[in-house]
């Protein structure tokens, strides 16, 4: 919330600087609105974003509470002056917004609104968005807007870095939907290959059981024991992809809960024993948490597919201001050295790659036959 008017480049600067520091587009919509408000002193700000329908897509204001925002009602639509900053594409400054004859009502909740101050957040000839403020705060002249000339520049440069940060934000989402899609395309792929090959040993194992039967019932009863072995394979198999590829629920669970279901879920359809602690871990920014969780997920795989651990501990902690992920194994291990000049990664090059595209490390030991211990570091938590 504001904490009273700022002026000058300082305060300038400390608006873009906000805006750039983060990734999620809900963040920057809602940094983009409070800095804006700070900046010139204004009761109310708000900034949508249309979406295709005649409404919009999103909408975020700051100056009034979760309470009052839920009082109000529906998202607006694209009416009146919101639809002349998004459909004429220029400023619109007014000393009264309620005597424009553009002017469509709102909420019986809605905060009364007088002067106004808006404009369209512009990526080129495409309107991205409209962003507005309302009751300045300050001595108005009679029948004037306390919004001046300055106070218009001023949001017109906050808009053009917000489309910028607005542009930068919806690549990055772009970006991270890709590498989702891409991993499970792998996680598939990796699901038919397990399988099939299952399924393959079965379907010969049972053959070779119904030709026994009759000649060599013993020989026949071990067949089916392996029959039955193969089958519980199979299913373990198909269980444990299918966790990695349904959707995480972050943005309803958070990490932590997260985490713990999956580690779950896995300890049921291995043999191996695999554990979940936590301590003192608070909510990470988003991309934060899903670097941390997809870390863990390329741990796990390389624990229980690849090194024949007979226990797999996950923990999440804080440690001097940081939150702190570890996977540790007791399986056979390996030399990361040797690993590497042999060109084989086991998905360590992608689990360092999400941990500093988080500002976060990544640390791995091992050694053949003492297990492996993954641990990523980011700040917070």
């Amino acid at each position: 919330m504001s904490q009273g008017p700022r002026s000058g480049l300082a305060a300038v600067s400390s608006a873009l600087l906000a805006m750039s520091r983060h990734l999620e587009v809900r963040d920057v919509l809602k940094t983009i609105v409070a800095s804006a408000r700070e900046l010139l002193d204004a009761e109310y700000a708000a900034l949508g974003v249309p979406d295709d329908h005649g409404g919009f897509a999103q909408f975020v204001v700051d100056g009034v509470t979760d309470e009052q925002w839920k009082a109000i009602g529906p998202l607006p639509r694209q009416h009146g002056i919101l639809a002349a900053m998004l459909h004429e594409a220029k400023a619109e400054r007014l000393a009264d917004v309620r005597k424009d004859p553009r002017f469509e009502g709102w909420p019986s909740a809605h905060p009364d609104l007088a002067d106004f101050l808006g404009l369209p957040i512009r990526d080129g000839d495409e309107v991205i968005g409209a962003l507005f403020l309302a009751n300045k705060r300050c001595p108005k002249p009679a029948g004037g807007c306390g919004f001046t000339e300055e106070d218009e520049e001023l949001l017109s440069i906050l808009a053009q870095h917000a489309a910028i940060a607005l542009t930068n934000a919806r690549l990055y989402e772009r970006s991270r939907e890709l590498t989702i899609a891409e991993e499970r395309s792998r996680l598939a792929h990796e699901l038919h290959d397990a399988v099939s090959q299952k399924l393959f040993s079965l379907r010969l194992t049972a053959q070779a059981a119904a030709a026994l039967v009759d000649r060599d019932p013993g020989r026949a009863k071990g067949e089916l024991q392996q029959v039955a072995t193969l089958a519980a394979e199979a299913a373990d198999e198909l269980r444990a992809a299918v966790v990695e590829l349904r959707p995480v629920g972050l943005d309803e669970d958070g990490l932590v809960a997260t985490l713990r279901t999956q580690v779950h879920v896995l300890d049921r359809a291995h043999t191996a024993r695999v554990t979940f602690t936590s301590c003192g871990v608070r909510a990470l920014p988003a991309a934060q948490e899903e670097a941390m969780l997809r870390v863990a997920q390329e741990a796990l795989h390389n624990a229980l597919r690849h090194s024949g651990a007979g226990r797999v501990e996950v923990t999440l902690e804080r440690r001097d201001g940081t939150a702190v992920l570890r996977v540790t194994d007791d399986g056979s291990g390996f030399e990361p050295a040797t690993v590497r000049r042999a060109g084989r990664h086991l998905g360590l090059v992608s689990m360092r790659d999400r941990a500093s595209g988080v500002g976060g490390r990544l640390t791995v030991e091992s050694a053949p036959g003492k297990g492996t211990t993954i641990e990523m570091e980011v700040p917070g938590g």
